[in-house]
């Protein structure tokens, strides 16, 4: 029966248990180190269901969901972790098989493992040699070579090479008759029995079989302190990932006296989860590469904000642990862990005699870790977030931080100060009369809701619809389209507000509160059970984030909506556009559609049966470039690098296309005024959906 003497010229290897147990010591105590780092942070609930969590690991740990988007870099990465889990799978049975007397590793199991324990090893093998020829040679931008990468990388190397060596070392002495299924020590045997001598090869094999576990255990004995750490970290971050809709702020209690600081400025202020997420971030620099304003060459790099508030919360935790040791007097019973300490800083626990961070000469989160530019840069976009292999969520922490600097520290981009008085005064962002707000939808016959208290549906035009001169055309298709299909709808008229996205984003949590309360106690008067909106925007806040204050309705963007009316029969239009070129039309997916809704088909399906067929651009669906407007920054200058709408309307334009699609007022707006801005109006055109729809009316 197939198999073979284990630890075969090998004296003494029990020894390598102490090893084994000295390794698991220093892994552990790694990782028990970080864990009193994230303590730090406040409770946060993230646990999901135990099959929820196992889910995720398979789909996107094991399976590399996400980490295969990118050709090179995600089969390297899957060729080595594949190929180190099966040889450590291997190496287990091969333990259990030498030294708990269970006589498993024979027959066809010992031919299995060593054919796939070589075949993964060369697979793992190829992926190192990948990752340094991309590292080193290659060297894309994202990347930032450390000390630690090239030790990690030699070790791993030199781990696999010794495990080949070893095993080609045994069958240049002893013969083996199942040589061949280790194919890569049955290839090396000859050549090293041609220049060594048999008492070569056998001190050779003690020395080099010695070398290979010690090189094992220090590696895993490095994981803790190194970014190997992703090992079990990434896994355990996808395993708590966000369920539900993506980018929703909690809420503020304005109601709450006890509550001193609105927002976040301080790193333990953050949850246990945000500091967690610095500690898995993996350096892969996806983020960056799909960040529109570090692409436009602005200073904010995603990246590098999760690095910055990681290398800040060992700061923090260094200096509040030193401070522990030398006044122990400040430590509850029975020793002060970090978050104790913390809180006590903050008063919670009675205790205040501890100094604040800046007492001890801690830089300041906001400001000197994280410059301003970074956070008001931002245009919430989420796709650093949609490219995360392991779900880092980083648009949650700018939110967070712009809401301290609103409301605690009266700090903002001065554009910002006019949409929030605009807001304030009139419900809307352009600051025109509430009184006016119904005045173009009115004169197209819409009746207001109070008029028609039987409509089926609200339509909800929003403050780009009900006021931005070109995005009333929008509105106008969309009413067209609704009567062609014989709705029976209404409009709040100057009822409605501004639904707060903008000022929400942009951080000012106080006015977004009492605009959702207006809206809400409006809309909940009228007994609304659906809407339908034209802005992504007011799609997004109205579904998922009006349900936090009482807001419970079924919500719909347009383009589901007639594409719903289309495949029901309700809405029929021509087939085909006059002097249209199926060729020369291309569409833009809005963040807050697609990547916060995940609404891509719809609009693609509604141009497609109307006999159009959109060319994609290269950034598309879950990669689409932001406008440049979103997160707010719809009413703030961009003062640094290139215009972000500019970037995609080039992107649009060099597609030789004479029509960019959108469904979004502010894509709308910025793609015009790229569009204008580059003097190829004449060529080519913007359009919301709707407006390609109502060139197939009758």
């Amino acid at each position: 029966m197939a198999t073979r003497v284990l630890y075969w010229n090998i004296d003494g290897h029990w020894l390598i248990y102490p090893l084994a147990v000295i390794t698991l010591a220093i892994f552990f105590y790694g990782y028990y180190r970080r864990y009193r780092l994230w303590k730090m942070g406040q409770p946060e609930k993230r646990w999901p269901g135990l099959w929820q969590g196992i889910k995720d690991v398979l789909i996107y740990g094991f399976g590399h969901k996400r980490i295969l988007k990118e050709g090179y870099p995600g089969l390297m990465h899957a060729m080595i972790f594949w190929g180190f889990a099966l040889l450590f799978f291997a190496t287990l049975i091969v333990a259990i098989q030498a030294d708990f007397g269970l006589q498993i590793f024979r027959g066809p199991l010992y031919l299995f493992i060593k054919v796939t324990a070589n075949l993964f090893g060369l697979l793992a093998l190829l992926g190192i040699l990948m990752a340094l020829w991309r590292r080193y040679v290659i060297r894309p931008r994202r990347l930032d070579n450390t000390r630690d990468d090239a030790i990690i990388l030699a070790l791993i190397l030199v781990i696999l090479v010794t495990g080949f060596i070893v095993q080609g070392l045994r069958m240049a002495i002893e013969p083996d008759p199942w040589a061949t299924y280790a194919f890569m020590g049955y290839i090396m045997a000859p050549w090293l029995a041609s220049f060594f001598s048999e008492a070569t090869l056998l001190s050779l094999h003690k020395i080099i079989w010695w070398i290979h576990p010690i090189l094992a255990f220090t590696l895993i004995a490095y994981f803790p302190y190194s970014k190997l750490s992703h090992i079990l970290l990434a896994p355990a971050n996808q395993a708590l990932r966000h369920h539900g809709p993506p980018g929703v702020p909690e809420p503020i209690d304005f109601e709450d006296e006890s509550i001193e600081t609105y927002g976040k400025s301080k790193l333990r202020e953050f949850s246990w989860k945000t500091l967690f997420n610095t500690d898995a971030c993996v350096k892969c620099g996806r983020c960056q590469d799909h960040c529109p304003a570090y692409l436009s060459g602005k200073h904010l790099n995603p990246k590098q904000v999760i690095q910055d508030m990681r290398v800040h919360m060992e700061e923090v935790g260094k200096a509040y642990e030193n401070y522990r040791k030398k006044h122990p007097a400040t430590a509850v019973e029975g020793g002060a862990g970090l978050q104790e300490t913390a809180a006590a800083v903050q008063g919670s626990t009675g205790q205040e005699n501890l100094p604040s961070e800046e007492e001890l000469g801690l830089p300041e989160l906001i400001g000197q870790v994280i410059s301003e530019n970074d956070i008001w840069d931002c245009t919430t976009c989420r796709s650093c977030e949609e490219q995360c292999p392991i779900f880092v969520e980083h648009v949650d922490k700018t939110v967070a931080m712009r809401r301290n600097l609103v409301l605690m520290e009266s700090c903002f981009p001065p554009e910002a100060q006019l949409a929030f008085r605009n807001m304030e005064n009139n419900g809307n962002p352009w600051g025109i009369g509430w009184s006016a707000r119904a005045d173009y939808l009115q004169s197209l016959d819409v009746p207001t809701l109070a008029e028609n208290p039987e409509a089926e549906i609200l339509y909800y035009p929003g403050c780009s619809g009900a006021f931005d001169g070109r995005n009333q055309k929008v509105s106008a298709a969309i009413v067209k389209l609704l009567r062609k299909a014989q709705v029976n709808f209404a409009i709040l008229g100057n009822e409605e507000k501004c639904c707060g996205d903008s000022a929400r984003r942009l951080g000012n949590e106080y006015l977004f509160y009492f605009l959702a309360q207006e809206n809400i106690e409006v809309l909940n008067g009228y007994g609304v059970k659906k809407i339908l909106t034209q802005c992504p925007h007011c799609f997004n806040c109205l579904k998922h984030e009006y349900p936090q204050f009482g807001g419970d309705f079924e919500v719909v963007h347009h383009t589901e909506y007639l594409n719903d009316l289309l495949s029901s029969g309700r809405l029929q239009l021509n087939q085909g556009i006059e002097g249209a070129d199926e060729r020369r039309i291309t569409y833009h997916d809005s963040c807050y559609l697609g990547r916060y809704n995940s609404i891509y088909q719809a609009p693609r399906q509604l141009l497609q049966k109307v006999g159009l067929k959109p060319l994609e651009m290269t950034r598309a669906k879950e990669k689409s470039f932001c406008c440049g407007a979103g997160g707010g920054r719809m009413w703030i200058e961009e003062h640094e690098g290139e215009r972000i709408n500019m970037m995609r309307t080039d992107e649009a334009i060099a597609l030789g296309v004479d029509r960019v699609g959108t469904a979004c007022p502010f894509c709308l707006t910025m793609i015009s005024d790229g569009v204008a801005a580059r003097e190829a109006g004449e060529r080519v055109k913007a359009l919301d959906i709707a407006e390609i729809l109502v060139e197939k009316m009758s």
